[in-house]
Protein backbone atom coordinates (compact mmCIF):
# COMPACT_ATOMS: atom_id res chain seq x y z
CA UNK A 1 0.00 0.00 0.00
CA UNK A 2 1.22 2.96 -0.74
CA UNK A 3 1.81 6.52 1.04
CA UNK A 4 -0.73 8.16 -0.27
CA UNK A 5 -3.36 5.13 0.12
CA UNK A 6 -2.15 4.34 3.54
CA UNK A 7 -2.72 7.86 4.21
CA UNK A 8 -6.37 7.59 2.87
CA UNK A 9 -7.17 4.55 4.47
CA UNK A 10 -6.37 6.29 8.00
CA UNK A 11 -8.75 9.30 7.08
CA UNK A 12 -11.34 7.21 5.60
CA UNK A 13 -11.19 4.88 9.01
CA UNK A 14 -11.17 7.68 11.76
CA UNK A 15 -13.91 9.47 9.47
CA UNK A 16 -16.12 6.62 10.01
CA UNK A 17 -15.31 6.47 13.56
CA UNK A 18 -15.68 10.01 14.93
CA UNK A 19 -19.15 9.62 12.64
CA UNK A 20 -19.91 6.45 14.57
CA UNK A 21 -18.70 7.31 18.16
CA UNK A 22 -17.68 11.06 17.88
CA UNK A 23 -14.43 13.10 18.54
CA UNK A 24 -13.90 12.05 22.16
CA UNK A 25 -14.48 8.56 22.25
CA UNK A 26 -12.39 7.70 19.15
CA UNK A 27 -8.79 7.19 19.99
CA UNK A 28 -5.53 6.86 17.77
CA UNK A 29 -4.79 3.33 18.78
CA UNK A 30 -8.44 2.67 17.76
CA UNK A 31 -7.67 4.21 14.38
CA UNK A 32 -5.05 2.34 14.03
CA UNK A 33 -6.12 -1.22 14.43
CA UNK A 34 -8.83 -0.95 12.19
CA UNK A 35 -7.54 1.07 9.51
CA UNK A 36 -4.82 -1.74 9.67
CA UNK A 37 -1.88 0.80 9.56
CA UNK A 38 1.51 0.26 11.48
CA UNK A 39 1.30 3.01 14.67
CA UNK A 40 4.27 5.53 12.85
CA UNK A 41 2.05 5.67 9.48
CA UNK A 42 -0.31 8.09 11.85
CA UNK A 43 2.79 10.13 13.08
CA UNK A 44 4.15 10.52 10.17
CA UNK A 45 0.90 11.20 8.20
CA UNK A 46 -0.58 13.06 10.88
CA UNK A 47 2.31 14.44 12.71
CA UNK A 48 -0.19 17.17 14.99
CA UNK A 49 -1.70 13.86 15.54
CA UNK A 50 -5.93 13.32 16.57
CA UNK A 51 -6.85 16.95 15.95
CA UNK A 52 -5.09 17.15 12.67
CA UNK A 53 -6.98 13.67 11.68
CA UNK A 54 -10.31 15.12 12.95
CA UNK A 55 -9.85 18.64 10.94
CA UNK A 56 -8.87 16.76 7.38
CA UNK A 57 -11.77 14.18 8.54
CA UNK A 58 -14.31 17.18 8.49
CA UNK A 59 -12.49 18.72 5.17
CA UNK A 60 -12.68 15.09 3.61
CA UNK A 61 -16.48 14.03 4.72
CA UNK A 62 -17.32 18.10 3.74
CA UNK A 63 -16.32 16.97 0.18
CA UNK A 64 -17.69 13.81 -0.24
CA UNK A 65 -21.09 15.11 1.20
CA UNK A 66 -20.24 18.28 -1.30
CA UNK A 67 -20.10 16.13 -4.58
CA UNK A 68 -23.16 13.47 -3.56
CA UNK A 69 -25.64 16.91 -2.95
CA UNK A 70 -24.14 18.33 -6.21
CA UNK A 71 -25.04 14.71 -8.32
CA UNK A 72 -28.73 14.51 -6.41
CA UNK A 73 -29.34 18.08 -6.90
CA UNK A 74 -28.78 18.39 -10.50
CA UNK A 75 -30.48 15.18 -11.60
CA UNK A 76 -33.50 17.22 -11.07
CA UNK A 77 -34.73 20.70 -12.89
CA UNK A 78 -37.70 21.04 -9.98
CA UNK A 79 -35.88 22.13 -7.00
CA UNK A 80 -38.84 20.49 -4.99
CA UNK A 81 -37.68 17.38 -6.98
CA UNK A 82 -34.30 17.68 -6.12
CA UNK A 83 -34.70 18.31 -2.52
CA UNK A 84 -36.81 15.84 -1.90
CA UNK A 85 -33.95 13.42 -3.62
CA UNK A 86 -31.62 14.51 -1.43
CA UNK A 87 -33.57 13.45 1.93
CA UNK A 88 -34.68 9.99 0.03
CA UNK A 89 -30.68 9.08 -0.50
CA UNK A 90 -30.61 9.83 3.27
CA UNK A 91 -33.49 7.51 3.88
CA UNK A 92 -32.49 4.63 1.58
CA UNK A 93 -28.96 4.78 3.61
CA UNK A 94 -30.58 5.35 7.29
CA UNK A 95 -29.91 1.64 8.30
CA UNK A 96 -26.20 1.62 6.84
CA UNK A 97 -24.96 4.26 9.78
CA UNK A 98 -21.21 3.65 8.14
CA UNK A 99 -22.81 5.44 5.06
CA UNK A 100 -24.81 8.32 6.34
CA UNK A 101 -22.83 11.32 5.05
CA UNK A 102 -23.09 14.38 7.50
CA UNK A 103 -23.19 13.20 10.34
CA UNK A 104 -19.59 13.23 11.39
CA UNK A 105 -19.74 16.89 10.67
CA UNK A 106 -22.23 17.47 13.21
CA UNK A 107 -21.25 14.87 16.00
CA UNK A 108 -17.38 16.64 15.56
CA UNK A 109 -19.12 20.17 15.70
CA UNK A 110 -21.30 19.59 18.76
CA UNK A 111 -18.19 18.06 20.72
CA UNK A 112 -15.35 20.21 20.14
CA UNK A 113 -16.73 23.78 18.93
CA UNK A 114 -15.42 25.12 22.52
CA UNK A 115 -12.15 23.70 22.17
CA UNK A 116 -10.78 23.98 18.90
CA UNK A 117 -11.22 26.88 16.74
CA UNK A 118 -9.80 24.80 13.63
CA UNK A 119 -12.22 22.13 14.02
CA UNK A 120 -15.24 24.45 14.29
CA UNK A 121 -14.27 26.69 11.32
CA UNK A 122 -13.90 23.60 8.98
CA UNK A 123 -17.38 22.67 10.41
CA UNK A 124 -18.86 25.82 9.58
CA UNK A 125 -17.06 26.09 6.20
CA UNK A 126 -18.62 22.46 5.41
CA UNK A 127 -22.26 23.84 6.83
CA UNK A 128 -21.66 26.55 5.00
CA UNK A 129 -21.19 25.10 1.59
CA UNK A 130 -23.68 22.59 1.73
CA UNK A 131 -26.22 25.61 2.27
CA UNK A 132 -24.54 26.89 -0.88
CA UNK A 133 -25.20 24.29 -2.96
CA UNK A 134 -29.12 24.29 -1.63
CA UNK A 135 -29.24 28.26 -1.88
CA UNK A 136 -27.80 27.81 -5.67
CA UNK A 137 -30.51 25.24 -6.68
CA UNK A 138 -33.22 27.70 -5.60
CA UNK A 139 -31.23 30.65 -7.56
CA UNK A 140 -30.94 28.45 -10.84
CA UNK A 141 -34.79 28.38 -10.69
CA UNK A 142 -36.06 31.84 -9.84
CA UNK A 143 -35.53 32.68 -6.17
CA UNK A 144 -34.09 35.72 -4.60
CA UNK A 145 -30.69 35.43 -3.84
CA UNK A 146 -31.64 36.19 -0.34
CA UNK A 147 -34.18 34.11 -0.07
CA UNK A 148 -32.42 30.66 -1.58
CA UNK A 149 -29.83 31.99 1.24
CA UNK A 150 -32.07 31.57 4.08
CA UNK A 151 -33.84 28.64 2.87
CA UNK A 152 -30.66 26.57 2.03
CA UNK A 153 -29.73 27.70 5.95
CA UNK A 154 -33.13 26.81 6.66
CA UNK A 155 -33.30 23.37 4.58
CA UNK A 156 -29.27 22.62 6.05
CA UNK A 157 -30.24 22.82 9.07
CA UNK A 158 -33.80 21.29 8.65
CA UNK A 159 -32.10 17.95 7.36
CA UNK A 160 -29.18 18.32 9.74
CA UNK A 161 -31.86 18.36 12.50
CA UNK A 162 -34.13 15.14 10.97
CA UNK A 163 -30.98 13.21 10.13
CA UNK A 164 -29.58 13.63 13.94
CA UNK A 165 -33.41 12.31 15.05
CA UNK A 166 -33.67 10.10 12.78
CA UNK A 167 -30.40 8.29 13.96
CA UNK A 168 -31.27 8.36 17.49
CA UNK A 169 -34.50 7.06 17.09
CA UNK A 170 -33.14 4.41 14.74
CA UNK A 171 -35.95 5.58 12.44
CA UNK A 172 -36.77 7.17 9.00
CA UNK A 173 -40.12 8.81 10.36
CA UNK A 174 -38.45 12.56 10.84
CA UNK A 175 -36.66 12.65 7.62
CA UNK A 176 -39.92 11.06 5.70
CA UNK A 177 -41.91 14.29 7.21
CA UNK A 178 -38.96 16.63 6.03
CA UNK A 179 -39.07 15.25 2.41
CA UNK A 180 -43.58 15.79 2.38
CA UNK A 181 -42.96 18.90 4.63
CA UNK A 182 -40.58 20.68 1.57
CA UNK A 183 -43.48 21.82 -0.98
CA UNK A 184 -44.39 23.87 2.05
CA UNK A 185 -41.40 25.26 2.77
CA UNK A 186 -39.89 26.45 -0.65
CA UNK A 187 -41.85 28.96 -1.60
CA UNK A 188 -40.49 32.28 -3.42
Amino acid sequence: MGSSSSRLNILETASKLFQVQGYHATGLNQIIKESGSPKGSIYYHFPEGKEQIALEAVEYTGKIVRKQLNKTLTASADPIEALQSVVQHLVDHLGHPEDVEGVPIGLIALETCSMSEKLRKACSDAFTSWQRLFADKLIENGFKQDRARELGILLQCTLEGALTVSVTQDNSEPLRILKEQIPLIIKP
